[in-house]
């Protein structure tokens, strides 16, 4: 991960600070007592319930680092500070798919907050990066592999 700048909403700020507290000490406490039950087996060559922990371990660690750079870079949405009329990050958006003729609301987030099961959608998908700093009444169009979607936002909301 690059030195860029990353933006977080506060929740997701939250999230992640608890996930790296989370890693940083219960997590290491459960994968050093894996290590040392491990250990205590004998022969690690043939081990593979320390090799599977050694695995795990490698994961974590790695994990922390990626945590630990993207909170050293981060820029939390203030909600304070935006135009309440155009999306922007943490901006929830009702739209209008043309198409099926459905509505359907998605939070739009930064990558590391993105869920599609949770409707929260990266401002770097392609469909958040055309949201960003349209109004309500605006048609968005997105290239999709089954061809072209059309949106209408109907409604953008801030928490």
């Amino acid at each position: 991960m690059s030195n860029e700048e990353v933006i977080l909403t506060k929740e997701g700020l939250a999230k992640l600070e608890e996930e790296l507290r989370e890693l940083k000490t219960v997590k290491r406490k459960e994968l050093a007592n894996r290590l040392k039950t491990a250990i205590s087996y004998g022969d690690l060559k043939e081990n593979s319930e320390y090799h599977s922990a050694k695995e795990d371990q490698a994961f974590m660690e790695t994990r922390i680092k990626v945590l630990e750079k993207m909170l050293v870079n981060v820029r939390v949405v203030d909600a304070d500070s935006l135009d309440m009329n155009v999306v922007s990050v943490g901006a929830t958006v009702t739209l209008y798919d043309k198409e099926f003729a459905e509505k359907i609301a998605y939070t739009v987030v930064s990558p590391a907050e993105a869920d599609v099961n949770d409707n929260k959608i990266s401002y770097e998908s392609p469909l958040g990066k055309e949201l960003l700093g349209k109004a309500v009444g605006d048609v968005v169009s997105v290239n999709a592999p089954m061809g072209v979607i059309e949106y209408e936002l109907l409604e953008i909301r801030f928490a």
